[in-house]
């Protein structure tokens, strides 16, 4: 298979700067909405990029668990690779791709930790077996064998029968600030549409077009 002849031609939506609004993350829920009652699949998962400890990039995929006070939500380990990263560079990028209506967001930001009593909240709407996962993975760090994790699991479960599951201290949630987001909508013959927000100094957004 010759896959650099693999391609297609995008000619579902269009994008303009007479059509954004002028809110970016008006912008964003607006087509987020429209990813989720075009059924695509995982509308909220997002490419997550950070940068390592030898300076070179570092992606995953994980959930947007919300969009609030201007900023992108999602929850992981602390002590994950992506959060020793963050620790040490609270520079980030997140991608959401949704094919089924040929549409791209690319944000670049800072990172913060959302507070104890907000990642507290949300630990506890996750399902029983997702809070006991979330206590006893060492996520990122190697393990002999997967009887490893399943061992564990049973063990911790046994504690907590009946019982409300604690969120552990190093479980938790971060908030990207975006400072800059480009919305990219696919077009025929590859003359794709691009929209950019970058954030000023009094905190509005420039808004442009970008050549494709």
């Amino acid at each position: 298979m010759d896959i650099a002849q693999l391609r297609r031609e995008y000619t579902k939506k269009k994008l303009s700067k007479k059509s954004v609004k002028k809110d970016v993350i008006d912008q964003f829920n607006n087509w987020l909405e429209e990813a989720i009652h075009a059924n695509c699949l995982e509308p909220t998962a997002m490419v997550v990029s950070t940068i390592s400890e030898r300076n070179t990039p570092s992606s995953r995929v994980v959930l947007l668990k919300g969009v609030e006070d201007g900023g992108f939500i999602f929850y992981t380990n602390y002590a994950s690779r992506k959060g020793t990263q963050l620790a040490l560079n609270n520079g980030i990028s997140a991608l959401f791709f949704w094919p089924e209506v040929e549409r791209q967001v690319n944000i670049e930001g800072a990172i913060v930790k959302c507070s104890p009593e907000q990642s507290d909240a949300y630990f506890k709407t996750r399902p029983w077996k997702s809070r006991i996962g979330a206590i006893i993975s060492p996520q990122s760090q190697p393990i002999e064998s997967r009887n490893v994790i399943k061992k564990a699991f049973v063990l911790e479960a046994a504690k907590h029968l009946g019982e409300t599951v604690p969120r552990p201290e190093y479980w938790g949630g971060y908030r990207i600030i975006p400072t800059r987001i480009e919305f990219w909508q696919g077009r025929a013959s590859r003359l794709h549409d691009r929209i950019l927000y970058t954030k000023k100094a009094d905190n509005t957004w420039q808004i442009v077009r970008l050549a494709p």
